[in-house]
């Protein structure tokens, strides 16, 4: 019987030893060190992130395809009709819609969210609410996610766009380096603003430079300026003779 104990606890024995020289070998042969970045990468976030930043929405609506936007609408069918006289569905119907203010009218019970944005639905204002309706307006009963594709958005406005009696023009591509474009209200009227006060101060360097002594003497204003000579010396006290200038 002891024979038989001593055998399983030789073999117990034998056993743990085995288990403890693999795990031994197997650390030397794969390494414990911490590795320099920890986690796993995931498909889509890393290019994500070193994507090129969006540019304005009117870079994409100068090339923008009606075509396009109306495959792309398709998404939006199951709650939005788009052509005149048609009802409203789970949605608003979308026909005129640009230019239109936002969360008002067409027979549709809109949410407060909407309804005290305020504003028309212009370029900026659609894009923003295609980019993601619960960020434009937090508590909007829409459940749409939005797009996420600055292109797919411009050609969606563009059709919604093509939806209406008359059309608005499309807007050209801001200029390289100009933040400022064509859908932003008072972007022209500041710029132009910006520019009169550039013209005011250039204006003000260039002023005449009034003679302090003359113009305390209630005499004649010299001023120095282009073309006038600046008098000084004792010559500056001699009252002006008869003649002279």
């Amino acid at each position: 019987m002891n024979d038989r104990n001593n055998t399983i606890a030789g073999w117990v024995l034998f056993a743990g030893i085995v288990a403890l020289g693999g795990s031994l070998v197997a650390g030397e042969y794969f390494g414990g060190e911490r590795p320099e970045k920890m986690g796993y990468p995931i498909e889509g976030v890393a290019a994500e992130a070193g994507a090129e930043a969006e540019k304005p929405i009117a870079f994409y609506l100068a090339s923008a395809d009606a075509g396009k936007g109306a495959e792309v609408f398709k998404k939006c069918q199951a709650c939005h009709t788009v052509e005149s006289g048609q009802p409203n569905g789970l949605g608003p119907n979308l026909y005129h819609v640009l230019g239109e203010p936002v969360g008002q009218g067409r027979g549709f019970a809109w949410s407060p969210a909407l309804s005290g944005k305020g504003g028309n639905w212009d370029w900026e204002t659609l894009s923003a609410w295609l980019t993601s309706p619960k960020k434009f307006a937090p508590g909007t009963k829409m459940t749409f996610a939005g797009l996420s594709n600055p292109q797919d958005r411009a050609n969606v406005i563009a059709y919604l766009n093509s939806k209406s009696p008359a059309p608005l023009p499309m807007p050209a591509a801001p200029a390289a380096g100009d933040t400022a474009t064509a859908s932003t209200p008072g972007a022209a009227a500041d710029k132009a603003a910006a520019e009169a006060d550039d013209a005011g101060a250039q204006k003000a360097e260039n002023e005449p430079i009034l003679n302090e002594q003359t113009a305390a003497q209630g005499g004649m204003k010299n001023v120095r300026g282009e073309g006038a000579s600046k008098v000084t010396g004792p010559e500056a006290n001699q009252p002006q003779r008869a003649g002279e200038r």
